[in-house]
């Protein structure tokens, strides 16, 4: 049981991170031609990625990876998932 609660814990979308928080990136899921966008977009699992800046309302979002800046719309960012570096 307390496994199950620090993996849920640790495995999250990228649109729940705050500001500051770093992970690396398990999966991106999405359809057709949002996921492809994202993946050309060097987002891909195995990759680190840090949230730099999160919008008042929340949307965009704007992460830095690969020693880039991009910003995701909420929508797209609940596509990434991240494993939270402690």
């Amino acid at each position: 049981m307390c496994g199950q609660e620090t993996e849920a814990m640790i495995n999250k979308t990228l649109s729940d991170l705050k500001p500051g928080e770093k992970g690396r990136i398990t999966k991106v899921t999405g359809e057709g031609a949002v996921r492809r966008r994202i993946l050309d977009m060097g987002v891909v699992p195995g990759s680190e990625i840090k949230v730099e800046r999160v919008a008042p309302l929340g949307d965009p979002i704007e992460v830095t990876i690969k020693g880039y800046r991009l910003s995701f719309r909420k929508k797209e960012a609940a596509n990434i998932y991240v494993e939270v570096a402690e």
